[in-house]
């Protein structure tokens, strides 16, 4: 394995644990509003220890704005904008040949079905990766438009404390718009590590992101889930089993 694509790897890893655990922190935050909004014994059960479940909500909302800024700031050590960098600086370790090696090292029997595999298998361009920052950027205007302030002034460092300030910067935030860009960003992950191990075209393919959807419709146990389906599908569990010891 080359020393490029060791970097790649670890830089691919680093994201994966920014962009599910970002996810968690901001699912598992609206999954508790959304769910206790609704069922009054979870609710009765939560207020019996208020001091812990508003620690948890306010944890939880201090971490998705934490991993926001180092996903998406450009000085930051390991972010989104580095990867992608890297990915296309190097974009060799995507080749049909070392796709092969890849594959070599997590088979016996490679040899056996790896010709056919490699036949369909995808080659990306340096134009793919540059659309690909570019939609980042777009993603990324957002965050400094938006959430930015929030992240720097409030959770990072408390430049702002006075409530007329504090409610001017979450006025401009979209519940919505904030799940999308967490969507996009593991969307990306997955587009990038199925380049990297089956040699498939990048596609941003679409997430589910409403919290409501996700408890109506629940995936089975054994379909492969996002990181927020996972997160809402066990608070949905948790608070059930709550409401039942009311």
């Amino acid at each position: 394995m080359t020393s490029s694509e060791q970097r790649f790897i670890r830089e691919l890893e680093v994201f994966r644990t920014e962009a599910q655990s970002g996810a968690q922190f901001l699912y598992g935050y609206l999954t508790l509003n959304s769910i206790l909004s609704e069922n009054k014994k979870a609710l009765k059960a939560v207020n019996k220890t208020p001091l812990f479940w508003n620690t948890t909500m306010g944890a939880l909302q201090t971490a998705f704005f934490i991993v926001l800024g180092r996903i998406f700031d450009q000085r930051s050590t390991h972010n989104i904008d580095r990867l992608l960098k890297l990915a296309q600086e190097n974009i060799g370790i995507f080749s049909k040949e070392v796709l092969a090696d890849r594959k070599r090292q997590d088979s016996s029997n490679a040899d056996e079905w790896l010709d056919d595999y490699l036949k369909t298998s995808y080659e990306p361009t340096s134009k793919e990766f540059r659309d690909l920052r570019r939609k980042v950027k777009d993603y990324r205007n957002l965050y400094e438009a938006n959430y930015r302030d929030i992240r720097h002034k409030i959770y990072a460092h408390k430049e702002v404390s006075e409530a007329e300030e504090v409610q001017k910067l979450f006025s401009k935030t979209n519940i919505r718009e904030l799940q999308k860009i967490f969507v996009f960003i593991n969307a990306l992950y997955e587009a990038l590590w199925q380049l990297l191990y089956n040699g498939r075209k990048p596609d941003l393919r679409p997430m589910r992101y409403s919290v409501k959807r996700m408890v109506r419709d629940r995936k089975p146990d054994w379909q492969s889930q996002s990181a927020q389906e996972i997160m809402v599908g066990e608070i949905d569990d948790f608070l059930k089993i709550l409401a039942g010891n009311v």
